[in-house]
């Protein structure tokens, strides 16, 4: 049984709630971000809960869990690679790329990698958009994940980006709670309510949003 097997069904099965969640994510927050006829890149796009629910003109999910495929919707690319390696993403491409929680288990050298590869595939004014865990305020969770390798919060994200050649233009170090693992229902109305909220209680990821500088 392979590790990237191993992970998904014991830490990360599939959860029809966080299908839900990013559905209602998408309506609600992310998709007036993209362009009708944008590229949007997911990296480590697991389940595919995000790429599948995105409108655009090109969708693209990359994952290294060879399980990925089969949960994409009709017409999202898929690619079984790790995002350390976007050679097979043309240059000039992709006007919004996507990461949910993939860049804490990655080390810091897999992650300017990434970075420095992404800044040719990215269009003009194109966006790096990141959603993980903030060790500022899940400090106490974060390493329940036997995976994560690194830590980050986001003073120390919006610096790594700066340092790798980006510029960071949004930062919510309260984004959403860490996990749909809890009592609380998921429910469109109450998502779209928390997204309105100028305060969020139990808010543990962070969203940062950049472009290349």
């Amino acid at each position: 049984m392979s590790m990237i097997k191993s992970y998904h069904e014991i830490r990360l099965p599939y959860d029809q709630r966080r299908d839900l969640l990013w559905k209602t994510l998408c309506d609600a927050y992310f998709q007036p971000l993209i362009p009708e006829q944008a590229c949007v890149l997911e990296m480590g796009a697991g389940y595919c809960h995000f790429i599948n629910h995105v409108r655009c003109a090109r969708r693209i999910a990359l994952d290294l869990w060879e399980g990925m495929p089969q949960h994409a919707a009709p017409g999202v690319e898929t690619i079984v690679g790790s995002a350390t390696d976007l050679s097979r993403i043309p240059e000039r491409s992709v006007d919004f790329a996507f990461a949910s929680n993939l860049f804490e288990h990655m080390d810091q050298d897999d992650f300017a990698r990434t970075l420095d590869q992404l800044r040719d595939k990215l269009t003009p004014g194109g966006t790096l958009n990141l959603l993980q865990p903030n060790y500022r305020f899940a400090y106490r969770e974060y390493f329940d994940d036997f995976s994560h390798r690194t830590v980050y919060t986001d003073r120390s994200l919006s610096d790594f980006l700066a340092c790798h050649g980006f510029r960071v233009i949004h930062c919510a170090p309260r984004f959403l709670p860490l996990t749909v693992k809890s009592a609380l229902p998921v429910s469109p109305f109450l998502i779209r309510l928390y997204l309105r909220l100028p305060f969020k209680p139990l808010g543990k990821q962070m969203l940062v949003r950049a472009v290349a500088a």
